[in-house]
């Protein structure tokens, strides 16, 4: 078998992209500090094309603010960012967690949603709060890609870091009650009944709000 010349460079940008945004995520690059290309080929041992490339991964997930003339910069989260993301949620979630059970009533496969429910089930009974926000953060992107609405996804997208950052954050929650809400979101989109999902995720989601507030009081900025 001939190998792929791109391999490599690909396995680069993912390592790149990994390691940062485990950085960000544990606070080791805080809000608002410079992500210096130059800084951080050398510290990877890469060269800058696919830290470049991981940035810009970053950026896409709202986790890296990149501007002219600063260059690339941890964004500075704040409280009100948290509140304004639940809102954007109780909109686009709902209604993506609605079509997905309209879509399985209709025989689209739920498989991938299964499988990534039983990764976050597993990473919940360890107890490993450093798996657990990836993996919610996971199952809820797959519920809005099997609305198959790719302006949805694409709208989407952009809160997937923020979103993870916020499951990191507040990883002190009970994570056992997070992953029953998610069984049953889940179990109501196998079973076709969007009323049902669309109600469990906006309870889901709004019955959040005030404990991760709460918590992230004097930890990030109000404003």
């Amino acid at each position: 078998m001939t190998a792929n010349p791109h391999d490599g460079a690909s396995s680069h940008v993912d390592h790149a992209e990994q390691t940062l945004r485990a950085a960000i995520l544990d606070g080791t690059q805080p809000p608002g500090s410079r992500l210096r290309e130059r800084e951080l080929s050398e510290a990877l041992g890469y060269s800058r094309v696919p830290v470049r490339e991981a940035l810009s991964r970053l950026a896409a997930d709202g986790l890296v603010e990149v501007s002219p003339r600063r260059g690339a910069s941890v964004r500075r989260l704040t409280l009100r960012d948290v509140d304004e993301l639940f809102d954007l949620r109780l909109s686009l979630e709902v209604f993506a967690t609605r079509r997905a059970a309209e879509v399985s009533a209709a025989g689209a496969s739920t498989a991938r949603l299964s499988e990534l429910m039983s990764i976050a089930e597993d990473a919940t009974h360890r107890g490993d709060v450093r798996v657990i926000p990836a993996a919610n953060t996971a199952l809820h992107e797959e519920i809005v890609a099997l609305t198959g609405n790719e302006l949805l996804r694409t709208t989407f997208q952009p809160s997937l870091g923020l979103l993870q950052w916020v499951f990191t954050l507040t990883s002190n929650r009970d994570q056992s009650v997070q992953c029953a809400e998610h069984q049953d979101i889940c179990a109501a989109i196998r079973a076709g009944k969007p009323d049902l999902a669309a109600a469990l995720a906006y309870t889901h989601i709004e019955m959040g709000r005030a404990p991760s507030l709460d918590t992230l009081t004097g930890v990030l900025p109000p404003d």
